[in-house]
């Protein structure tokens, strides 16, 4: 990010050529560094003297951009690191994103770059910049409008054009990116690492992020948890939700993009703020410089227009951002400046701000010092800009927000770009849109509520556990999940009739009946399970008519006996359970059996392992939460005794690794608070991870 010469590999006296421009970039920025152009046909480029080689160079420069051909860039990057250069940018296409021979060609670049200690940025990318040290070893177009503002955001994307793009659009709305990395193929440099880079920068205090697929998760998410410990918002835009849009970041980066629900849950598990297009990521971003974070954030909206105070009510709903009234007493005070105002919030003071500009200030004074509100968005229309008072609503607001400075004061209105800057100047946020600007406020709470957060608490180490690859049955795996703290129904494994008629008298009327063979994973679909089997003739009628459907629908299955539970009742039927995410690991899921799961898809996801807060904190999440909690008269179901088998189902899952492919709990049943949960059928999946096929 900050080198003091570079080489550039294929280097182009023509500005406009990939080879030319990043010269061509420096040299009109100012860099300091020493510039090495390398090309065999010409002793100048760009009035610098070129060389012919890289071993003709008269230094060994700190950095390299290469841009020549696929099949010269093999024997450029031994050639570099035979020298000792310590890092390249690679421009040059045609590797891993292509497939085939492309994915040999990229390992053989990592494992040269390896073997001399260089990094590589790329292959297949657009290059960076560090604008403040003119350094820019990029192929941009985008400077031909301007150069990047000074500013406190830094970029990093898996696309270039993207990325250059996002740069653009910034520059375009007077947001400062000094700083941006394009990671191109990742075969080396990811998008993780520069997350890492930049929560560690004094000069970047907000991180806005382009992704299309994890790499290298474990080096994602420590870079996620430095940002957050650092408290620097990421702002991240992932594609590739869609079939269409995850088939085309995979052939775009040749990267595991993974499954979306599950690299979300990851990002919100570190608070990052994901954003659903590039106006989106620049707002939040932008509003994230003022570095405001309310953990329990309220909104006051101070309006002149009681529609938009309607639609900006309507989308912090939507965003779960709390706007509640002012009290009674400052209502009064309110009304006693305006009669015919309405004060509750919003509080719309009507277009009287017009004929008495001096309301601005009382209102929003008013707002921030009786109501209490974290987040105050003012929307003025057209007013910012009319000469004499557009003057008095600048002063006004600055005067709050100055006495107030540890709260967020946006305002939503139309206004020049340079009176836009003095709005800036004065530490004020500006959103044309008040829609946008209440999105980007609630943003702001949950970066709070996230920062303010403690880390879940779970051991430091634990020992592994291998799992053995041999299919387990019911019975052996609910054995194995209550060696691991999991409470399980009660029941009996039962070899004949007059043994599974003493267990249902122990265990007590009525009781289930379910085949058990480690062949068998899905009982229901061969008529495998028997409820409210209620006497002693029908747990032996039972018996036998599940022996014959095992030996009617799976004549090879090895049968293990009949298992007797006691069927309990009066609980919340819940689900929970393990997948082996293959760039994440093990993942958690909880949510609600039926039709909650089926047709509303309202369950929680979490990266294993963690404690029984962040468990309960998951169980509470869901949208049916009130289902648990008590509703309609039912008692509250035991969700401490939830979330103590959630938590130690991911502690499990994280120690048995990658010879754990999947657990599936349903349904679990939650009885009343105080009576416990108890897995009333469990599949353990395991797998034998000495016959994967790892990928370059």
């Amino acid at each position: 990010m900050a080198p003091d010469s570079v080489v550039v590999v294929g280097a182009s006296s023509d500005p406009g050529r990939i080879g030319g421009r990043p010269i061509d970039w420096m040299r009109r920025a100012g860099f300091q560094g020493a510039i090495y152009p390398v090309n065999p046909t010409r002793d100048e480029v760009q009035g610098l003297r070129s060389y012919a080689s890289i071993d003709d160079l008269p230094a060994t420069p700190q950095a390299a951009i290469v841009a020549v051909p696929a099949p010269q860039v093999l024997a450029t990057v031994e050639a570099l690191g035979a020298l000792g250069v310590g890092a390249a940018v690679v421009f040059s296409s045609g590797f891993a994103e292509v497939g085939g021979e492309g994915n040999a060609a990229q390992q053989q670049l990592v494992q040269a770059a390896r073997r001399h200690g260089m990094r590589l940025l790329g292959p297949n990318c657009l290059g960076l910049f560090n604008a403040p040290l003119g350094w820019y070893p990029t192929f941009t177009s985008s400077f031909e409008g301007g150069w990047p503002l000074p500013g406190r955001i830094g970029v990093v994307s898996q696309s270039g054009a993207f990325g250059s793009y996002l740069v653009t659009l910034a520059r375009n709305r007077g947001i400062g990116t000094p700083q941006c990395v394009t990671t191109g193929n990742q075969a080396d440099v990811t998008v993780g690492e520069i997350i890492h880079w930049y929560a560690q920068d004094p000069a970047v205090d907000v991180i806005a992020a382009y992704v299309e697929g994890v790499t290298r998760a474990d080096v994602f998410v420590n870079a996620l948890n430095a940002a957050r410990q650092a408290r620097k918002p990421v702002i991240l835009l992932k594609v590739g939700r869609s079939a269409v849009g995850h088939h085309a970041a995979q052939s775009h980066t040749a990267s595991m993009a993974g499954d979306d629900a599950v690299t979300a849950a990851v990002l919100r598990e570190f608070g990052v703020v994901q954003v659903r297009s590039a106006e989106e990521l620049l707002d939040v971003a932008y509003v994230a410089t003022r570095r405001v974070y309310p953990a329990a954030n309220t909104l006051g909206v101070a309006t002149v227009s009681g529609g938009v105070g309607v639609l900006i009510s309507d989308i912090a709903e939507d965003e779960g951002l709390a706007m509640p009234p002012m009290p009674e007493a400052a209502q009064q005070s309110l009304r006693a400046l305006l009669p015919y105002a309405s004060p509750v919030n919003p509080v719309d003071c009507t277009a009287q701000a017009v004929n008495d500009s001096s309301l601005v200030q009382r209102f929003t004074e008013a707002m921030v010092e009786q109501g209490g509100y974290t987040s105050v968005l003012s929307f003025y229309a057209q007013l910012a800009d009319v000469p004499v008072v557009g003057h008095r609503l600048l002063a006004d607001l600055s005067a709050v927000r100055q006495r107030h400075p540890d709260r967020l004061f946006v305002v939503s209105a139309t206004m020049s770009d340079e009176r836009r800057r003095a709005y800036d100047d004065a530490g004020l946020v500006v959103l044309e849109d008040a829609a946008r600007a209440t999105r980007a406020i609630a943003a702001m709470g949950r970066l709070g509520e996230a920062f303010a957060r403690p880390p879940t608490q779970v051991a430091a180490s634990m020992d592994a556990i291998a799992l053995s690859p041999a299919p387990l049955s019911e019975s052996q795996a609910k054995q194995l999940l209550t060696e691991h703290g999991m409470a399980c129904s009660p029941e009996r494994l039962c070899i004949d009739q007059e043994t599974a008629v003493l267990a249902a008298r122990e265990l007590g009327w009525p009781v289930v009946l379910k085949i058990v063979s480690p062949d068998i994973a899905h009982k229901t679909e061969i008529g495998g399970v028997l409820l409210n089997v209620d006497s002693e003739a029908a747990v032996r009628a039972g018996f036998d008519t599940l022996c014959q459907r095992a030996a009617r629908h799976a004549p090879d299955a090895r049968i293990d006996g009949v298992l007797v539970a006691r069927q309990l009742q009066g609980g919340v039927e819940c689900l929970m359970g393990v997948q082996r995410d293959p760039v994440f690991g093990p993942v958690a899921v909880f949510g609600l059996g039926g039709i909650f799961v089926e047709a509303l898809q309202d369950v929680v996801l979490h990266r294993c392992p963690f404690d029984e807060q962040e468990a309960e904190r998951m169980i509470r999440s869901i949208r049916a939460a009130a289902v648990l909690t008590g509703i309609r008269n039912r008692p509250p179901a035991d969700i401490p005794a939830l979330a103590r088998m959630l938590s130690r189902l991911s502690v499990f899952a994280h120690r048995a690794g990658d010879t754990l492919e999947s657990i599936d709990l349903n349904p679990v049943l939650a009885l009343p608070a105080g009576q416990g949960a108890f897995a009333l059928d469990a599949l353990v999946q395991t797998r034998n991870p000495s016959h994967e096929v790892s990928c370059p």
